[in-house]
């Protein structure tokens, strides 16, 4: 595929062995409750603490798009995307850039999926706490893995290397995983997306042993139908990827 190709000339390393790069540890076992509405919960009776301010990675809006940007989920190749974030990314305060609409912050947005032995494919739906670092999605339900890209992260010159480092941080999981780029999500209906640009990757797990960490309260594997119940209470990104899976 022309997709992998263009990322092993970007960041030096596929998809496949970026995910590959670092070891899984489990430190707990997920307990899958007999009702698929009871969810794994992750206590959070005190805040999280605040990250010191830290220079993230940024595009100007005019370099990702030239014309009126694109709204919603858009499933398509993530070549121009990753030469322009390669080509024109830029470094700068995080709370400077929360307040910023001439720039996107770059978050690889990772949904974890499971097929079971007889056919049934599973999400896993998280929600996150009221104690978040990102205060403006406070007890919201997500279906993405993801973080903001420092400085530091890109000391191997790969974002797929730090997306396996995020998954592991958020999550406890063990098993092997396969990745599917799905496209760009962008939504400027709110302050959150007016700021934020989404690289949607799926993961295929071949476990279904996954759990929560820090500041996600509780997360589950669900079907696909079952996510719908939730769509009201999730954050606009996952609502938009969820529309685009369902089809």
């Amino acid at each position: 595929m022309a997709t992998k190709k263009a990322l092993k000339t970007l960041f030096k390393v596929t998809i496949k062995e970026a995910f590959l790069q670092l070891p899984i540890q489990i430190t707990n076992t997920f307990a899958r409750e007999s009702s698929p509405m009871s969810m794994q919960t992750q206590k959070a009776s005190q805040p999280i603490p605040q990250k010191p301010d830290e220079q993230i990675l940024v595009i100007k809006r005019t370099a990702l798009f030239q014309a009126q940007a694109p709204q919603g989920f858009l499933p398509q190749n993530l070549d121009s995307y990753l030469t322009v974030i390669t080509d024109k990314k830029e470094f700068f305060s995080r709370a400077a850039m929360e307040k910023n609409p001439r720039y996107k912050q770059i978050i690889p947005y990772l949904i974890f999926s499971h097929t079971d032995a007889h056919g049934q494919q599973r999400l896993f739906l998280m929600q996150r706490t009221a104690v978040a670092s990102e205060t403006r999605l406070r007890n919201k339900y997500s279906l993405g893995i993801g973080g903001h890209i420092r400085q530091e992260d890109l000391s191997e010159n790969s974002i797929f290397a730090w997306a396996n480092r995020e998954f592991h941080e958020e999550v406890h999981y063990t098993g092997t995983l396969t990745v599917e780029p799905l496209g760009i999500v962008n939504d400027d209906s709110d302050e959150v997306g007016t700021v934020h640009l989404g690289l949607v990757l799926l993961l295929q797990g071949n476990s279904a042993d996954i759990s929560v960490k820090s500041e996600l309260k509780q997360g589950h594997l669900f079907t696909l139908d079952e996510c719908k119940s939730y769509a009201p209470d999730m954050e606009n990104w996952s609502q938009l990827v969820l529309t685009h899976l369902a089809k």
